[in-house]
């Protein structure tokens, strides 16, 4: 396995930036990320250079350290994973998944899902490529890292067990709650961007954060097209389903989002509600203002998917420029 510390030249291509030029590239990117109402630590966070990862095994390695470093013993930390550059016309290095960790979806005859319907059909082709689910699969089963390395055939790896850090879902108030069987993992780690500045483009280059409450409770757990479980939990605080103006959805989100938050800061995990990270982006947005700066910012990510207009993102718009260098968007690999 290749020495990932070593400033050799690694397969013919050389490491041409120092550590301090990618360190600020990737701060650069996160402070431009149109989408995070976390900017307000761009400049703490953690860069992990990998550049000299020589093999698929050397890539998942870095992964496994990444998710170890961003851990951080439940006070998460911002890391950035940043493998070699791609010239152009080059493919790069890719990972498949769109988050180091995600569970499985597995969809029925009866196109019923079980686990993520967002990952069935990364699910789907994990199987054909030989992975096997557990033998009694589950709605959190923890899906395998795919690397794509140039020259190589795709190849996943398990993820070992301590890394995936997890939080079983309880509520301060409805002991029912535990019953769900419900749980998440800590650490968000979006994998499938590429880093783009001053003419490279890093194709892997995995970025996590801290999660805010809303990501897990309002969007995995309660979209229709997620997890689903608003439903549930409204039957079992009784409300009635059959009358949308009792607002039983609402109520229902209002208590996955406090069984979230509460189960979080329970477990000694990092994680903050969509109150304190709206004024903190706000103060963000105060600070690059006073700098000569304009906020890049997308209203539609920015502002959080409940209680919108008691948040002080929700009353002003924002930059719509998209400067360099940026996290971008990618075609799926495969």
């Amino acid at each position: 396995m290749a020495d990932i510390t070593n400033p050799s030249v690694i397969s013919g291509r050389k490491c041409i930036l120092p550590l301090s030029d990618l360190e600020r590239i990737a701060r650069l990117a996160w402070r431009n990320n149109a989408r995070c109402i976390g900017r307000i630590f761009w400049e703490s966070l953690h860069v992990i250079d990998a550049r000299r990862a020589n093999s698929p095994d050397d890539v998942f390695e870095a992964c496994v350290k990444h998710l170890e470093d961003s851990f951080n013993d439940g006070k998460i930390r911002p890391v950035c994973t940043i493998f070699a550059s791609a010239n152009p016309g080059e493919k790069g290095i890719r990972l498949w998944n769109t988050q180091l960790i995600r569970y499985a979806g597995y969809r029925a005859a009866d196109g019923k899902v079980c686990g993520d319907p967002d990952q069935v059909e990364f699910t789907a082709r994990l199987i054909e490529m030989g992975w096997q689910p557990p033998r009694n699969r589950t709605a959190f089963d923890v899906l395998p890292v795919v690397v794509d390395f140039p020259g190589c055939a795709p190849r996943w790896f398990d993820l070992p067990h301590h890394v995936v850090q997890e939080v079983p879902i309880s509520h301060p108030d409805f002991p029912w709650f535990a019953d769900l069987g419900l749980k998440w993992h800590c650490v968000p780690a979006v994998s499938d961007r590429a880093l783009i500045g001053e003419g490279h483009r890093f194709t892997t280059a995995p970025f996590s954060g801290h999660y805010m409450g809303t990501e897990i409770a309002s969007r995995n757990f309660g979209d229709e097209k997620r997890y689903n479980v608003l439903p549930l939990i409204a039957e079992r605080m009784g409300l009635d389903r059959s009358i949308r103006s009792v607002l039983w959805k609402d109520r229902a989100l209002v208590e996955i989002n406090t069984a979230v938050i509460y189960s979080f800061q329970k477990a000694g995990i990092l994680i903050v509600d969509h109150h304190t990270a709206s004024v903190q982006f706000m103060q963000h947005v105060e600070r690059e203002e006073r700098r000569g700066c304009k906020v890049p910012g997308d209203w539609s990510w920015l502002v959080p998917p409940m209680s919108a207009s008691t948040c002080p993102v929700f009353h002003r718009y924002f930059d719509d420029a998209r400067p360099e260098p940026a996290f971008v968007e990618q075609e799926r690999p495969w």
